[in-house]
């Protein structure tokens, strides 16, 4: 004969199955800490891009710059000769007299020769403000896991899910905003910038966004009830009538 198992008097048939469930949302929530670390990392530091004029002169100094969304760096680097192809001053990581001042659409007073016009400080705002947006999302969404640990608070896993996806979403858009900002500013006239390459920030932006993302849809699924496997399970789960 066929043995079959009860659930216990008033709880689901399904419920054993759902003990892992703690565990996959200990390790999503993991992995999307160290999306949320690389979020801030990508936002406070400078090295989204990095320029460099055209070097017409050897055995001489340029001046190479690279930034982020807040700040702008220039570094004063001494130009060898080296390959015919080679013209462009750099890379950034020589040794060479440094100079960092925040933008000045940010801090009145303050320099900021790239950012002059008016497209420029419209996107590198418009990247600053997105980039704030994906902070509190990945915020309010933390919240929402750290609570949801205490009993009978599972349903706040739903809208940190969400929380976490719309700050994957933001930090992408910002990170084209600034990719837009870096092609006109190279294509412009009225800058000496000549060369541009993504630096360590910028990755750390898009690895961010991978992680959020697809974390916070992992997330979501887990926090959803499971679908009954067996016709029965549903039956057994409803009420009696009276």
């Amino acid at each position: 004969s066929r043995i079959t198992r009860h659930a216990p008097p008033g709880a689901p048939v399904w419920s054993t199955m759902d003990e892992s469930k703690p565990l996959k949302v200990r390790l999503t929530f993991a992995v999307i800490l160290v999306g949320v670390s690389l979020l801030f990392a990508a936002i406070v530091t400078d090295h989204w891009a990095v320029l460099s004029p055209q070097v017409e002169e050897y055995n001489a100094t340029c001046e190479a710059a690279h930034f982020g969304l807040w700040r702008l760096c220039t570094k004063r680097i001494f130009v060898q000769e080296r390959g015919p192809k080679e013209k462009s001053c750099g890379p950034i990581s020589l040794p060479g007299e440094q100079n960092c001042s925040y933008f000045k659409h940010f801090t009145p007073g303050q320099s900021s020769e790239i950012f002059e016009v008016t497209t420029q400080k419209e996107y590198s705002i418009s990247a600053a403000a997105i980039a704030i947006f994906s902070i509190g999302f990945a915020i309010i969404g933390t919240i929402c896991v750290l609570l949801s640990f205490r009993k009978k608070r599972d349903y706040l896993l739903k809208p940190a899910s969400m929380f976490y996806t719309f700050a994957g979403l933001c930090i992408i858009i910002s990170v084209e905003v600034m990719r837009q900002s870096v092609k006109r500013m190279i294509d412009s006239k009225q800058t000496v910038w000549m060369e541009y390459s993504y630096s360590w920030s910028f990755a750390c932006a898009c690895a961010s966004f991978v992680l959020l993302f697809i974390c916070g849809i992992i997330l979501l699924l887990i926090a959803l009830p499971r679908f009954p496997q067996n016709p029965w399970e549903t039956c057994m789960d409803a009420e009696p009538e009276h």
